[in-house]
């Protein structure tokens, strides 16, 4: 038997060559090599590949049948399902926290809210004036209100008190106003209109009876003689003057709407002065001359309420904020009429030292005022039959 080589103490170290021998190429198909051998590598290929399945499709499925399974065998609330299957499939999601602030909202206002959110200016001629009960004012309720006539028995004040306005209250009505008038001023005061500007919220006035001539027409019916036609010859120069009246109307809503873009304008038109069916003759008007000076009155408000309307509808065509308004007021003293036992109206009212016609002659009386306030409040209630393009912006929580 051939003896093992014996063990001998290692010698001097060698010094191995330095050229680099070639390794010999793998093929390309060919997995890298390893030093494991191949029965310790199946096991992490495995798992591997394992990882790899559960992360496809396929085993998102799986892993939805089985979470859903397990979710009804456990019987939890409906609203944890959808965590949960967010959280086990890795699916994308929604934020559900509620954001830190919202952006504020627009809301429409109500007719009232919307004639209430800034200032109220009363303007107009006498009916709006308060020329019917000025005499009974100890003292004038502002400047100027001693040449205009302006009254605390007017509509105005009344309204005034009724709501509260954010931007205040201003009464500039005059005595004797046109819509001329009212546009270029009187008695060397500012017009009416430089009273309105872009804060006011509700306009009131009643406009229109001067440029009709309403009272000289009156004057010249109770002036004549009694047996005279001359109350009814008026009538052609009264078509021709109410004709007139629809252009300078719809400058004046023009003008206002130009100021107070976001306003309410409301227009009173004028009471039916005498019964509808007179029998009897009143301050030397016949029934005829009666009738007569009806049909003034309802031409003069047919005029006026149409060319409101019109307006209106063109600011709602238009999406625009604010409205125009016309309450008809022909109706409004039924029953209390000239001549009745408790009117609304007054009668002729003469001075006698001097003899004169005093000014409250065919002028609402305190009753009167008051009734046209119910008029204007059912109104500012009510709105303009369409809703107001008017709103507020919610605060932001």
């Amino acid at each position: 038997m051939p003896r093992e080589p014996a063990l001998t103490e290692p010698g001097p170290t060698q010094t191995l060559p330095t050229e680099p021998v070639p390794a010999e190429p793998l093929p390309a198909s060919s997995p890298p090599a390893s030093s494991d051998p191949p029965s310790s590598r199946l096991p992490a290929l495995e798992r591997s590949a394992g990882r790899s399945w559960w992360r496809g499709a396929p085993g998102r499925v799986v892993a939805a049948v089985v979470l859903g399974v397990a979710l009804a065998v456990a019987c939890l609330p409906l609203g944890v399902v959808p965590k949960l299957a967010c959280a086990v499939l890795g699916l994308g999601c929604p934020d559900m926290t509620a954001p830190a602030g919202r952006l504020p909202e627009r809301v429409r206002l109500t007719p009232v809210q919307a004639a209430q959110s800034g200032a109220y200016v009363g303007l107009g001629d006498s009916y709006s004036s308060g020329e019917g009960v000025y005499d009974q004012d100890t003292e004038p309720v502002n400047d100027g209100a001693d040449r205009c006539h302006r009254a605390s028995g007017s509509y105005v004040p009344v309204i005034a008190e009724t709501y509260r306005f954010a931007g205040g209250t201003a009464f500039y009505a005059c005595s004797g106003a046109t819509t001329g008038q009212l546009l270029t001023g009187q008695w060397g005061h500012p017009p009416q209109i430089s009273r309105v500007g872009p804060e006011a919220s509700l306009i009131t006035l009643s406009i229109g009876g001067n440029d009709a001539g309403f009272s000289k027409v009156l004057t010249a019916c109770i002036a004549k003689l009694p047996w005279s036609s001359a109350c009814v010859d008026q009538d052609a120069a009264v078509e021709h003057r109410i004709g007139q009246l629809r252009a300078d109307m719809l400058k004046v809503l023009r003008e206002l709407r130009g100021r107070a873009p976001e306003a309410r304008i409301v227009v009173l038109g004028y009471p039916r002065p005498f019964p509808q069916d007179p029998v009897a003759s009143v301050d030397n008007l016949s029934a005829d001359d009666q009738r007569w000076i009806n049909g003034v009155a309802r031409r003069l408000n047919d005029t006026v309420g149409a060319v409101v309307r019109d307006f209106d509808r063109a600011i709602a065509a238009f999406g625009g904020p604010g409205s125009a308004e016309y309450v008809d007021a022909y109706e409004a003293f039924t029953g209390h009429e000239v001549g009745r036992q408790q009117p609304y109206l007054n009668g002729l009212a003469l001075d006698m030292d001097p003899i004169n016609v005093n000014a409250r002659s065919y002028h609402p009386t305190g009753e009167g005022y008051r009734r046209f306030a119910e008029l204007i409040t059912e109104q500012i209630a009510a709105g303009p039959g369409r809703p107001l393009n008017n709103y507020r912006l919610t605060a932001s929580p």
